[in-house]
């Protein structure tokens, strides 16, 4: 997924409310962390989680996806994955409603699966198992499944029927319970089967040996299952259908699925299939090797604010002014967080290291009538603009300065701090409030010579 369609997904400033409609156990904790987390990563079940945590007390007032990317420790966009993977698997629903330009989303969270459903579903089973291993799988089954002694016993529970009859009082017509099909076949992770050619599968069955009323719909969303995990057509699951008969000519899903798995050792492959991430979304297109602009542009659009200043800054840490300055730019005016840091490098390199809040939110107000959404826009507009900027500050700025930083950008696009950033430097920047363009161009020569002899360094 590229940044221009991320934008349109999810932006820091947008709000967010959440649902949960259930207190979750002690037990559905640990089945998220044991089943699920295997399938979807760390990230993803952090996120839910703190979802989770922030349910049970959740404030009055709404909140931003910028508290849940200072919580996780994630860019917006790793939120946003983290969040798609949940929805894949079953764990939360994701309503969004937009108002006057305004996004704001309510999540709900779901239960997970218990241990027996999540055991017995084709898919989840095969994905956890390639994923954990046979014995760490088997430690699980005798963990969370009820043992054989269990199944001894015979369930002789009555029925709502067999107790209760029914009584002639007619119920209004907005108080009856809505029977609705999309209701009735409620999935319990959203998988559509509808893709599956079950008018080709049913075409190659005979109606006398597999009549169209055993094709039930917990029949046929197995078979649709089953075919995508082994990657099998219609007319194979012909074969596996005929397999699964029992001597009643019924079919049963766990019959269904020995089956599939037979038919797949002994046609495709002795190995179990595997499951993938599709693709992983991106901030920045992948067109072959990255230029140093492209590395500069990764960077801006996936590391938080903070870290930013502290690499600019020969790993300082920043003061709260500016970590609040580049707060308020995401949340109150809803600019993506790549676009803010490419200004406060901008304001930075051009500034002696300081950040005039007066400037930077001329600057920000420049580029949110602009609508830059991207840092490599931002960048872009940053250097067709120089002249005009330089006009906007509070005092002059000198010549010697701003050629310097007009040479260092058609020269060397990428400034000196971003491959600096992961050193530990033995001597700090000494801190100068002398603005003289000579002493400044010194200090940054002498930058220049360290960056270069390191480099020299790692070329030997």
């Amino acid at each position: 997924m590229t940044l221009i369609h991320l934008y349109k997904e999810l932006q820091p400033a947008d709000s967010f409310d959440i649902r949960l409609p259930h207190a979750l156990s002690t037990q559905e904790r640990q089945l998220v962390t044991l089943f699920y987390q295997p399938l979807i990563g760390a990230e993803p079940i952090s996120l839910y989680l703190t979802l989770w945590a922030e349910a049970e007390q959740m404030p009055s007032q709404q909140m931003t996806h910028y508290y849940l990317m200072n919580v996780l420790g994630l860019p917006i966009g790793k939120v946003f994955e983290a969040r798609i993977a949940l929805e894949a698997i079953g764990l939360i629903r994701t309503w969004k409603k937009e108002d006057a330009g305004q996004r704001s989303f309510l999540y709900e969270l779901l239960r997970p699966l218990d241990a027996d459903s999540f055991m017995k579903d084709p898919l989840l089973s095969m994905f956890l198992f390639s994923k954990i291993g046979e014995q760490a799988y088997r430690k699980l089954r005798q963990r969370f499944i009820p043992s054989a002694r269990d199944a001894e016993f015979k369930d002789v529970s009555r029925a709502f029927i067999d107790v209760f009859k029914p009584v002639s009082t007619k119920i209004p017509a907005d108080l009856q319970a809505d029977t609705s099909s999309k209701e009735k076949q409620q999935k319990v992770y959203p998988f559509y089967f509808d893709q599956f050619d079950f008018e080709l599968l049913q075409a190659g069955l005979s109606e006398q040996l597999v009549p169209a009323s055993l094709l039930t719909f917990e029949v046929r969303e197995s078979i649709a299952k089953l075919a995508f995990l082994y990657h099998l057509t219609a007319l194979d699951m012909q074969k596996v259908v005929i397999l699964a008969l029992d001597d009643d000519l019924g079919i049963s899903l766990e019959r269904l699925r020995k089956a599939a798995a037979d038919f797949y050792k002994l046609t495709v492959s002795k190995e179990p299939p595997k499951l993938a991430r599709v693709s992983k979304p991106s901030t920045i297109e992948e067109s072959g090797q990255k230029t140093k602009d492209q590395e500069l542009q990764q960077y801006l659009e996936t590391t938080p604010p903070v870290q930013v200043l502290r690499d600019i800054n020969n790993g300082k840490e920043p003061l709260q002014t500016s970590v609040q300055l580049a707060e308020s730019l995401i949340v109150q005016h809803g600019m993506p967080v790549g676009v803010v840091n490419a200004l406060l490098e901008y304001v930075m390199l051009t500034t002696d290291m300081k950040l005039p809040k007066k400037y930077v939110e001329t600057i920000a107000d420049h580029w949110v009538r602009k609508n830059i959404q991207t840092a490599k826009a931002a960048m872009e507009l940053a250097r067709q603009e120089h002249d005009k900027y330089t006009t906007w500050k509070n005092k002059p700025q000198t010549s010697a300065k701003k050629n310097s930083y007009t040479k260092n950008r058609r020269e060397e696009k990428v400034p000196d701090w971003f491959y600096k950033r992961n050193e530990k430097s033995e001597e700090v920047l000494k801190d100068t409030t002398n603005t003289d363009a000579t002493d400044f161009e010194k200090e940054r020569q002498k930058i220049l010579e360290k960056l270069g002899n390191i480099q020299n360094k790692v070329g030997e």
